[in-house]
Parts: C-alpha cells; structure tokens; sequence
C-alpha cells in the first residue's frame, strides 16, 4: 500500500511538473480584436464605445471598471491564468502598466473594430492595421526592456489570440450600405476572409507563430438583436446565425491553409460558436436563469453609456445570466466557453 501510494504521488508530481513546464514554453499571451478581447484599449480614444464605468467591472477583482465589456474578466484573461502567467491582460494603451508588465501579456484590441476599416470608422475606433502598429510599437520597447534576442523568444514563443468578425456584420454590413451596394452576404465574408488572411500574414512576418483565431458567436441570439426581431417574436435571428456559422467555416479553411503555407505557423481555429450556442438554448444546464436578455438596465439594448448602474432593471447577480449587456456576455458565461477551448489551446501549443 505504502509503495503503491508513493509511486502513484510520483507519477502526479511528475505530471504537474511536467505541465509546469509545458506552461513555461508560452512567455506571454497577445491579445488582437474586438470588444469580445478588449481590456481596456478604448479607454484612451475618442469614441463613445467606452465601459470604463460601473456597473461595468462590478464583479472585477476590486470592483474595478477596467474597460473590458462585462461585469468580471473576459476570455483572454482565463486563458493567461491557464498558462500559468497572470490572471488579468493589460490593455497597451493603459497608463497604469508598462513594458514591465506587458512582457508576459499584453491586449491590442478596440471595442467595436473588425477586418474591415470600414467598421472601425463607425464608432471611431481603432482599425485591425492601427493594433498592428501598436504590436509593432511594443516590439521596439521589449526589445529596449529585455535584450534583442529574449525579446525575439518572447515574440515567437507567445500565444496570440485572435478574436474579430461579429462587428463586420451586425455594425456595418447590415446597418450601412456601403458594403452592401458592393457585396452580397457571401462575397463579404469571403473579402473579410481575405483581409483575416492578409492581416496573419502581416503578424506572422513580424514574428507571431503561435495563433488561436475565433470568429463570430452565434450573433443572431445577442439580446440587441433579439430585441429588435419583432416579427420573429423575438426569437434569435437565424439569418444572422448561418452567416456566422458559414463565415467561421471560411475562416477554418483559410487557417488550414495557412497552416500548410507558412512555415513554424501553427494557427488554431478556436471555434466558440457551438458552445455558446449550448449555452444560449440550454442555459439551465450551464447555471443560468436568463438567455434572452441581459442583466444591464431593460437587457435588451443597452451596452456602453447605456448599461448604467442607477437603471433600476439592472439585476443583482450577473451569474444568473448569460449576457452581461446587449452585446457580450458575462464572466460566468466568458469562463464556460474559456474552459471548454482551452484544453484544445493547451494541447496545441504548451
């Protein structure tokens, strides 16, 4: 008993540490996209999509608003933690943190932007290229922080995530006609996939290797656009949600693709459509009590200045529901899909 029990507490020792040290093979976590992986970039420009206000961040560690779109931590911050690094992604445009800090994860990402400059332009945020420079910025300083050549490790070594696509569609392409005068349903995504491809590239040259890419949630079943489906009763809107399904479809094939052109590139289609999609039809199996509307304000079109903390609607307890405002989800709901993706992330790049 007594030798079984020793070698069975060897065997567990020598697995933790050798996922301690599987964990150790990614430095830093990079962050590039939209609201979904934002900590706070938004902050810092002249738009009117903002949360740096509570109830935002009310379930942060000290209440904080940080920026992020919900009441606690977003994907990328659960992600990290996985990874043994920290627990919270600062934003690069932070003033709090600095090249210090962002050595071991650092956030490009704007609230509201997409693949298209176009869709960035519509609430005055960032563009996907303005991110880039941003990368390319904070290159310069960690290789004046740390040396050229472990500035070099860290940038090759580090796990970036990709998360963009939703804001293409449901704040531009359906919404103006710019793009819908030039594209049908189908030529758009295939012209964003095209510019996700153009946009990989360019990080890949600048010497990303480690990629995990997600595409649209099942964008149809968002509270907003739930409320403003009034002949649907307001059901998802399932046009909406076939898009977003053939779209991340496309967005797989060009991974695979890439995967064979690009030498040392390993590019993760990090699919989160289906689990959410769980979770929005069967909440009660998750824990939650709402799906179809949020717990900001009324729940069905507030985000940003909207989602106010004095709105007598907003609810006591976030954990209750799948959205946190019109638009994203909550913590609760951000750590479910998290935890189911990160397996996949683990095995592939640790």
């Amino acid at each position: 008993m007594a030798y079984s029990s020793y070698v069975s507490g060897l065997w567990l020792t020598l697995l933790l540490t050798s996922f301690s040290t599987a964990k150790a093979k990614i430095p830093a976590v990079i962050v590039f996209g939209d609201s979904s992986v934002d900590s706070g970039n938004n902050n810092d420009i002249q738009t009117v999509l903002k949360s740096n206000f509570r109830p935002y961040g009310r379930d942060f560690e000290g209440g904080r608003p940080t920026g992020r779109f919900c009441n606690g931590r977003i994907p990328p911050d659960f992600v990290s933690e996985a990874f043994g690094l920290k627990p919270a992604i600062p934003a690069y445009l932070d003033p709090a943190y600095n090249i210090q800090d962002f050595a071991t994860g650092v956030c490009f990402a704007s609230a509201g932007t997409g693949y298209d400059n176009i869709t960035a332009m519509v609430l005055n945020v960032m563009p996907l290229w303005k991110e880039v420079e941003m990368f390319k910025d904070y290159q310069k300083k960690l290789r004046a922080h740390v040396g050229v050549k472990k500035a070099k490790t860290i940038v090759r070594e580090a796990l970036y995530l990709l998360s963009l696509g939703t804001n293409d569609f449901l704040e531009n392409y359906y919404i103006f006609p710019a793009r819908r005068v030039r594209y049908t349903d189908n030529q758009y995504q295939d012209f964003l996939v095209g510019l996700a491809e153009t946009f990989i590239r360019e990080i890949y040259a600048l010497g990303a290797r480690k990629m995990s890419l997600t595409g649209p949630p099942p964008m149809g079943c968002l509270p907003l656009e739930r409320a403003t489906n009034i002949l649907g009763q307001n059901d998802c809107v399932e046009m909406y949600n076939n898009v977003a399904l053939q779209f991340n479809g496309k967005l797989k094939s060009m991974a695979t693709k890439l995967n064979k052109e690009l030498p040392g590139l390993k590019l993760l289609n990090a699919d989160a459509y289906s689990i959410f999609q769980d979770i929005i039809t069967k909440p009660s199996s998750f824990g939650f009590e709402v799906a179809n509307r949020a717990c900001c304000s009324t729940g069905t079109f507030e985000m940003s200045y909207l989602c106010r903390q004095e709105n007598p609607f907003t609810c006591s307890d976030a954990s209750k529901y799948v959205f946190w405002d019109a638009f994203h989800p909550t913590e609760k709901t951000n750590k479910i899909i998290s935890d189911h993706l990160i397996p996949q992330l683990l095995s592939t790049f640790a």
